[in-house]
């Protein structure tokens, strides 16, 4: 997984004007990219800063629904965007801030290319 946050503000701009509301949650998720843990839990911590952060002062389920898609495919695998729209659905009505919950609803959701 090679997004940087240049990457991640291009995709909110797709949406929005790319202003920071949360920057440093952001910062944190990119730094947990430099761990040796699954690329999964990498992705469930840019999901948590986009999305329940606030990473953006608008646009962020877009921005976090796109970040997922983009990450996914990145890694060999897919998910159709229907499910990762549930997923994010599921993440904000439910108020799931736990990495390893957020982690699981990826690895149910996505299939080897």
């Amino acid at each position: 997984m090679n997004l940087t946050k240049k990457d991640i503000v291009k995709i909110n701009q797709r949406f929005s004007e790319g202003y920071f509301e949360n920057e440093s949650s952001l910062n944190f998720a990119l730094s947990m990219l430099k761990q040796n843990i699954a690329w999964t839990k990498k992705l469930a911590y840019l999901v948590r800063a986009v999305l329940l952060d606030h990473a953006f002062t608008d646009g962020n389920k877009r921005t976090a629904c796109a970040v997922l898609l983009t990450v996914t495919d990145l890694n060999g695998y897919k998910i159709e965007e229907k499910t990762a729209i549930s997923i994010i659905k599921k993440i904000v009505l439910n108020h799931v801030n736990s990495i390893q919950n957020i982690q699981g609803m990826i690895e149910n959701g996505i299939t080897k290319k």
